[in-house]
């Protein structure tokens, strides 16, 4: 099935709950009235053309407000246009907005997908389980993922992750770059993960990212 033919129109709060609810695997495009709406759908139309299980929800934020602001307070994460979030199982798992819709930074959510043709997730109960996070370190540790890839593809996991999860398992994954939430909690912001890239390339930790990565990997072998 064509991409074209994957599009639904969303234009209220209910129907964006009935879409992202039904489809294991869904994306929203908010789309705004200016060239980069253009720009980034083009971008995004080639990146999800070969993922026929992926469904598509487009709301056309001018016209359908409601719909759009409905998104922002599901996901948590704050209204752009044009933007793109990827919905796994009913939480988000990875976004971009604006410019930042490029080829370069969709790269790394196909770490996150199923292979084109694989089977899509179910719709069962999520279990707690780290698989994806391992799949991110072993591409990047293996070099199949740049550090900037990596960086983007695992902050952007740990922000939409909702996971019921035990303290270990929240420590582990929280301590390769540190809670991206912190500072910010309490006024019920999300600090954006190019934020904290940036951050992290102006305060270098002591140890380089690949040498926590490659402990974190290690300690995830138990889980």
């Amino acid at each position: 099935m064509g991409l074209r033919e994957r599009i639904v129109e969303i234009t209220t709060p209910e129907e964006a709950d009935q879409f992202i609810d039904q489809h294991p695997l869904a994306a929203i495009f908010k789309a705004g009235t200016c060239h980069k709406t253009m720009q980034g759908w083009g971008h995004v139309q080639k990146f999800l053309e070969p993922y026929e299980d992926i469904r598509v929800g487009v709301i056309r934020v001018v016209e359908h407000r409601a719909a759009s602001n409905h998104i922002a307070l599901r996901s948590g994460i704050v209204h752009h246009s044009p933007q793109i979030i990827l919905f796994q199982k009913g939480q988000p798992l990875y976004e971009l907005n604006n410019w930042d819709i490029t080829p370069e930074n969709l790269e790394p959510a196909k770490a996150l997908l199923p292979e084109p043709g694989q089977p899509t997730p179910d719709q069962g109960t999520s279990r707690s389980n780290l698989d994806v996070y391992k799949r991110l370190l072993d591409l990047y540790l293996e070099g199949h993922l740049s550090e900037y890839e990596f960086q983007l593809a695992y902050l952007n996991t740990f922000r939409g992750d909702a996971s019921l999860r035990s303290q270990e398992e929240f420590e582990l994954i929280n301590s390769l770059f540190g809670n991206p939430d912190q500072g910010v909690a309490s006024a019920g912001h999300h600090i954006h993960p190019l934020a904290i890239m940036e951050h992290e390339a102006r305060h270098p930790q002591a140890i380089p990212l690949r040498e926590r990565a490659a402990a974190l990997r290690e300690k995830l072998k138990g889980f």
